[in-house]
């Protein structure tokens, strides 16, 4: 079992940039894919990004291609989302979740944190 916390969330102007870090319990880290997914008010969930448990190869949604980088320390037990170029249709909580499955599909996530709200104004 891996209980997941995400920070780094918070106010930022359009065109801005936030990092977010998703801290992870537990020896196991290493066995476990990441994502990261957002969810704005009415909304369905979105899923963001996804990385292995290497870290050697990443999916990201069409939304966030080019803007957003997933990167992982298994050493830290910490996922982070690197977001860029920040849009007011950013604006969601972000949860990051943990899989044991290998490429999991959005609905393969076992462990989810509470989330962290990210709020871009133009």
């Amino acid at each position: 079992q891996v209980q997941l916390v995400e920070s780094g969330g918070g106010l930022v102007q359009a065109g801005g940039s936030l990092r977010l870090s998703c801290a992870a319990s537990g020896r196991t880290f290493s066995s476990y894919a990441m994502g990261w997914f957002r969810q704005a008010p009415g909304k369905q969930r979105e899923y963001v990004a996804v990385i292995r448990r290497s870290g050697g190869i990443t999916y990201y949604g069409d939304s966030v291609k080019g803007r957003f980088t997933i990167s992982r320390d298994n050493a830290k037990n910490t996922v982070y989302l690197q977001m860029n170029s920040l849009k007011p249709e950013d604006t969601a909580v972000y949860y990051c979740a943990a899989s044991l499955v290998l490429w999991p599909s959005p609905a393969e996530y076992s462990y989810w944190g509470q989330g962290t709200q990210v709020t871009v104004s133009s």
